[in-house]
C-alpha cells in the first residue's frame, strides 16, 4: 500500500476483510498474535506507526482482559470509529467462538477414543512450554535494567509463594512505575512488549505526529453514551436470565463469575487463567481439573485469544449438566458458551470505546508511560509462575504423592528447545507434540 495515502484511503471494508482473515489466523496466544498485527499492520501494511501501536498496546496491557483482541478493536476504532473496534474485536474472537463450540462437543462425546486422549496427552506438556516461551518474549523485550528484573522476581514470589492477588500485585507495580517515572525517568523508557520490534518501519498512514482524529478526542458526551450503551447490554442479557432461570442457575452464574473475571483480572489470558481454574474447578465444579487442561490445549490449537478456553468451560460444564434437559445437550453447552463469551468480552469494548479518546491524548507522557512499563515487567513474573502451575499438573496429574510422568516431562522439554532454541512456531510444535501423543497412547495399548 501506497505510504503517501492518507487515512481515510484505508475503507472500512478492506479493513474489515483483514480483520476477518486475522480472526482465521491469529494462532499462537497473545505473543503470536500481536507480532503477527504488528508485521501486518507496521511493518506491511504501514496503516500506523511503530510509536503509535506501541503506545496502544501498553494501553491494552494495563487492562483487564485479552489484551490482543483489545489492541485489535483500538486500532479498527482509531481507524474507522466505533463500527471499526467493533467490527475488529468482534472477528478476532468469532472463529474461535465457532470453532470451539464445535471442538468442545467432539471432546466431550469423543474424548475416550485413543487417538484424540493421546493428542490431547501431547499436546498438554507443549501448553507448559508456550506458556514459558511467552515469559522469556515479553521478558526479553521488556526487562532491560535491573529495576524491572526486580519488579518481575518480585511479582513472581508474590503470586508464587505468597498467593498475593493479582489485581494487587497490577496495583503495586503501577506505583513504582508512577513513583519511579520521575525518580529515574530512564528506567521506564522502553518498547512494548510481546515481541513488537523497536526499529522505526517507516512513515505510516497514522504516523507518530499525525493528529488524533475528531472521534478520537475526549469529550463527556460520547463517554457517556458508551457507558450507557454497555450498561444497557449488559443488563438486558443478564436480567433475562435472572427472570428466566434464577440467580443460582448455572448459566446465570457463569455469566456473573466471567463478568468479573473480565473485570478484575489484568494481564492477559496467561495470567487470568489460574483465577479461571480456580473457580470452575474447585468452586463451582463445571469442569474437572483434566478437561481445564484439555480446554487449554484446544485453546492453543484454535485462532482467537487464549482465554476463548472460557467457551470450552461453558460448553462442558452446561453440556454435563444437561442444563437444557438429556435431549438438548449440545444446544445448552453452544448456548452456554456463547453466553460466557459475550459476558467476558463486553468489557473490553468498553475499556477501549471509552478510554481510547484519553488515550490518545498521552503519547510521550511519561507519567502514564512509566507505570505501563512496571505493570508489563510484573506481568513476565506472573506468567513464569502459570508455566509452573501447568508443568506441575502435567507432570504430577495426580499430585506429588503419584508417579512423576517422564514422558510428558520429556515432551515439554524437547518442545520448549524447538520454541526457545530452534525458533519453530507454536502450530509446529503442538502438531509434533500432539503426533507424539497419539504414538505413545498407542504405543502403551
Amino acid at each position: 500500500m501506497n505510504v503517501s495515502l492518507k487515512s481515510e484511503s484505508v475503507s472500512f471494508w478492506q479493513a474489515f476483510m483483514f480483520w476477518l482473515k486475522l480472526g482465521f489466523v491469529s494462532f499462537g496466544g497473545p505473543a503470536g498474535q500481536i507480532a503477527l498485527m504488528h508485521e501486518e499492520l507496521v511493518v506491511r501494511r504501514k496503516w500506523l506507526s511503530e510509536k503509535r501501536f506501541l503506545h496502544a498496546l501498553n494501553y491494552c496491557m494495563l487492562l483487564p482482559g485479552p489484551e490482543a483482541q483489545q489492541l485489535a478493536t483500538y486500532i479498527g476504532w482509531l481507524m474507522h470509529k466505533t463500527r471499526g473496534g467493533i467490527a475488529a474485536g468482534v472477528l478476532f474472537v468469532l472463529p474461535s467462538l465457532f470453532l470451539l463450540i464445535g471442538l468442545s462437543w467432539l471432546y466431550i462425546a469423543y474424548g475416550q477414543v485413543t487417538w484424540v486422549a493421546g493428542l490431547f496427552y501431547g499436546i498438554k506438556p507443549a501448553v507448559a512450554a508456550i506458556v514459558l516461551q511467552a515469559a522469556y518474549r515479553i521478558g526479553s523485550r521488556v526487562l532491560q535494567n535491573n529495576l524491572l528484573w526486580a519488579i518481575a522476581a518480585a511479582s513472581f514470589v508474590a503470586i508464587f509463594a505468597l498467593n498475593v492477588p493479582f489485581p494487587l500485585i497490577v496495583l503495586a507495580a503501577a506505583l513504582i512505575g508512577f513513583v519511579g517515572g520521575r525518580l529515574s525517568a530512564n528506567s521506564f523508557q522502553v518498547g512494548g512488549g510481546h515481541g513488537a520490534a523497536s526499529q522505526s518501519s517507516g512513515s505510516a498512514i497514522i504516523d507518530d505526529d499525525t493528529p488524533a482524529p475528531s472521534h478520537a478526542i475526549f469529550t463527556w458526551k460520547r463517554l457517556w453514551q458508551v457507558l450507557l450503551a454497555a450498561a444497557v447490554l449488559w443488563l438486558v442479557p443478564m436480567g433475562v436470565l435472572v427472570l428466566q432461570f434464577g440467580w443460582d442457575h448455572t448459566f446465570t452464574q457463569m455469566s456473573w463469575f466471567f463478568t468479573k473475571a473480565a473485570l478484575l483480572t489484568f494481564g492477559g489470558a496467561y495470567a487470568v487463567l489460574p483465577y479461571v481454574f480456580q473457580a470452575a474447578v474447585e468452586q463451582f465444579g463445571w469442569v474437572t481439573v483434566t478437561q481445564m487442561m484439555d480446554g487449554l490445549a484446544l485453546g492453543e490449537t484454535t485462532p482467537g485469544p487464549l482465554i476463548m478456553v472460557v467457551a470450552f468451560v461453558g460448553f462442558v460444564g452446561a453440556y454435563a449438566q444437561a442444563l437444557l434437559g438429556p435431549d438438548s445437550l449440545f444446544l445448552a453447552g453452544a448456548f452456554a458458551a456463547t453466553l460466557v463469551t459475550w459476558f467476558t468480552f463486553l468489557p473490553s469494548f468498553v475499556f477501549i470505546l471509552a478510554g481510547g479518546p484519553f488515550v490518545e491524548s498521552t503519547h510521550n507522557d511519561l507519567k502514564f508511560t512509566a507505570p505501563l512499563t512496571a505493570i508489563t515487567a510484573a506481568v513476565v513474573g506472573v506468567i513464569l509462575n502459570l508455566a509452573l502451575f501447568f508443568g506441575y499438573h502435567t507432570m504430577w496429574p495426580q499430585g506429588f504423592d503419584a508417579p512423576f510422568d517422564t514422558s510428558a516431562a520429556l515432551i515439554a522439554i524437547a518442545a520448549a528447545v524447538a520454541l526457545l532454541k530452534l525458533k519453530l512456531n507454536v502450530m509446529q510444535v503442538i502438531g509434533a507434540s500432539g503426533l507424539l501423543g497419539i504414538g505413545l497412547q498407542y504405543a502403551i495399548k
